[in-house]
């Protein structure tokens, strides 16, 4: 059952390891599964795109028909105050978390505090590159987003080429971008597009009163809608133009990406399936379910529109709390006042 995350109530932040750890059997992989199996669910927190989940969500009842998976959609500040309250309480929902946040993974992974070590054999594929893609044993790369261009047709048939192509004064209110406010990932992608396109091309963007959007998905709804013509900052629009709605995308030359990251939750209820659905995430069957407007983590993966390792991502360790910090108020000093 889809269930979209629009309100947190949470506000504390985990300040230490729960003694409420859990973790899977011992044994083989073999023997993992089977305790996965009688545990008989799993759960995701994500904030991949919900049509990704559901796709996930079918590939896994094919391969695992024994085990019920489901997830809870939600941004990453939404899902991470869960995550560190669950962690903190040890009163668990989640086993699996996966998210963009550069900095709380980077700070996670080295402080081994909300995760379990992964045990699966689809972590020792060459091909998905386990020294480039996992972090301290604990999280993994998953997926990522690309943000290109994005349009509606009924208004500029003949679309963009770049993002500079949106600074005119015609688009003045017209145009849509993802506030990045206290997010380390989109803190980085204005951070690239000033570094890309020009020193003043956020200043010209400013000007311009763009509409601001909680999340990229919010942004490809009011394309689809003609709430908006243009945008900078939007996945690709590829189910969007398959089923016939009036928008069009493309990549630059050199796409910005914000890579998923999974982890298992070291107080995950289900510690056997936790440890399968992520191993399953990094199969090419998982991916390939995930793919669709992505880049993946294995490379050649049906319907994916790059290879994670051919996009510029973030320097986790640039997005400290205060970069992060002084990134948002930079922000907000240009687009909200």
């Amino acid at each position: 059952m889809l269930t979209v995350i629009t309100a947190v109530a949470f506000a504390g932040v985990a300040c230490g390891q729960t003694d409420s750890s859990t973790g899977p059997v011992q044994g083989s992989w073999d023997d993992v599964v089977a305790a996965a199996k009688k545990e008989g669910a799993v759960q995701l927190y994500s904030s991949q795109h919900p049509a990704n989940l559901e796709a996930l969500k079918e590939a896994w009842s094919k391969a695992y028909p024994e085990i019920d998976l489901e997830f809870v959609r939600g941004t990453d500040k939404d899902m991470i105050p869960r995550v560190e309250v669950e962690n903190r309480t040890g009163q668990a929902v989640a086993d699996v978390n996966t998210l963009t946040d550069a900095a709380w993974i980077n700070n996670a992974a080295v402080s081994g505090q909300f995760s379990t070590d992964l045990v699966g054999p689809a972590f020792d594929n060459p091909d998905y590159r386990p020294q480039t893609n996992i972090k301290n044993n604990r999280f993994f790369l998953t997926t990522a987003a690309t943000f290109g261009m994005g349009w509606n047709t009924d208004a500029y048939p003949d679309g963009f080429k770049t993002p500079t192509d949106l600074l005119k004064p015609e688009l003045e209110g017209r145009i849509g971008i993802v506030n990045p406010v206290g997010i380390a990932s989109y803190i980085d992608l204005y951070d690239f597009y000033a570094k890309t396109y020009g020193s003043d091309y956020l200043e010209k963007l400013a000007a311009l009163h763009p509409r601001i959007y909680p999340s990229a998905l919010g942004i490809s709804q009011a394309l689809n809608s003609g709430e908006i013509v243009a945008t900078p900052t939007v996945q690709p629009l590829v189910r969007e133009v398959a089923v016939g709605a009036p928008v069009d995308w493309v990549l630059p030359q050199v796409p910005w990406g914000t890579p998923f990251y999974s982890h298992v939750l070291s107080v995950a209820p289900h510690p056997n399936a936790a440890q399968v659905l992520a191993n399953f995430l990094a199969t090419p069957e998982g991916q390939t379910a995930l793919a669709t407007g992505n880049a993946t983590a294995l490379p050649s993966i049906p319907g994916a529109v790059a290879y994670a390792g051919d996009i510029h991502t973030p320097d986790a360790t640039k997005l400290t709390p205060e970069a992060v910090e002084k990134g948002s108020v930079q922000w907000e000093k240009l687009f909200q006042q």
